[in-house]
C-alpha cells in the first residue's frame, strides 16, 4: 500500500551537502560546506520526490501489514487492493477499506491502528532505496531545490527521513493533505511543492514509482522519472510510455535535471 496521509503539515529542514559518489557510503556535512555560486548546473530547478516506493524501500512493509491487518479479520487480502489504493489519501483509505470489506470500525479508528503498526518500521527499519542518499545530496550540492511530496504524514515520515540520512537536503515537506491537496492522480502536491520551493513546474523533475503520480507531473509540464518498484509491476510498461525516463537505482538517475 502506498504511504498514507493523516494531517497537514509542512516541515522546513536544515540544509547539509556532500559529494555524490553512487558507490560511496554518504556522510552528512554541514551547511556551510556546501557549494554556492551563480553556475552551479542544477541552480534554478527542483527535484521533487515521492517517499514510499521511490526514496524509500518501504513497500514491502505496507503489504506485509495489510495482509496482517486483514488476517486478524478472518479476510483474505485482495490482490488488487494495493493498487486500488495507491494514489488515494490515507482517510479516503479508510474509508474505502470500510466500505468495501464492511468493516466495523470506524475510519478514525482505521487509521490509528494502521499508525501504531507502521511507526516503528519507519523509524527503524525501512532503508532508502540504493544511492538514494548520494544522488539526493549530489542535487543539493549541484544547486537543485529539493521537495518530499508523499503521503505519508509526519508521524511516519520524519523518523524514516531521519532513520534514513535524509532529512536535511530537503527545503520543504509536502503531504496529500496539506492545504486540501488532493491525491496524487492530480497533480495538486507537485504545483504545490514547485510554488513552495519557487520553481516554475517546468523547470521541476518528479521522482515517483506510481503510475497516477508520473501522469499527473507530465500533465503540469514538469518532467517525471519513474523508479521501479515491484509494488507498480503491473503498471511498468504504461509509467515507461508517459515518463522522461525510468529507472532501477539512483544510480541512473540524470545528474543535471
Amino acid at each position: 500500500m502506498q504511504g498514507r496521509s493523516r494531517m497537514t503539515e509542512e516541515t522546513s529542514s536544515s540544509i547539509a551537502a556532500s559529494s555524490f559518489t553512487a558507490d560511496s557510503t554518504p556522510e552528512r556535512s554541514d551547511a556551510s560546506k556546501s557549494v554556492s555560486g551563480p553556475t552551479l548546473p542544477n541552480e534554478g530547478k527542483a527535484a521533487i520526490f515521492d517517499l514510499d516506493g521511490t526514496l524509500l524501500d518501504s513497500m514491502g512493509v505496507w503489504d506485509a501489514m495489510d495482509a496482517r491487518f486483514f488476517r486478524e479479520r478472518g479476510i483474505r487480502c485482495p490482490d488488487d487492493f494495493s493498487t486500488a489504493v495507491a494514489a488515494m489519501q490515507f482517510r479516503e483509505i479508510a474509508e474505502y477499506a470500510k466500505k468495501r470489506f464492511d468493516l466495523p470500525d470506524t475510519a478514525e479508528e482505521l487509521m490509528a491502528i494502521w499508525n501504531r503498526m507502521a511507526a516503528y518500521e519507519y523509524a527503524h527499519t525501512v532503508v532508502p532505496k540504493p544511492h538514494a542518499l548520494s544522488y539526493v545530496r549530489h542535487l543539493h550540492e549541484t544547486g537543485a531545490r529539493l521537495a518530499i511530496a508523499t503521503t505519508l504524514p509526519a508521524s511516519l515520515r520524519e523518523p524514516a527521513l531521519e532513520h534514513a540520512g535524509l532529512k536535511p537536503y530537503f527545503h520543504i515537506q509536502c503531504s496529500a493533505g496539506d492545504d486540501n491537496v488532493k491525491g496524487k492522480e492530480h497533480a495538486d502536491i507537485y504545483l504545490l511543492a514547485a510554488t513552495r520551493l519557487g520553481v516554475r513546474p517546468e523547470s521541476c523533475t518528479v521522482f515517483e514509482d506510481i503510475l497516477p503520480g508520473i501522469r499527473s507531473a507530465r500533465s503540469v509540464g514538469m518532467n517525471a522519472w519513474a523508479m521501479y518498484d515491484a509494488s507498480s509491476d503491473k503498471d511498468w510498461t504504461s509509467i515507461g510510455q508517459i515518463a522522461t525516463g525510468t529507472l532501477r537505482d539512483f544510480s541512473d538517475a540524470p545528474n543535471i535535471l
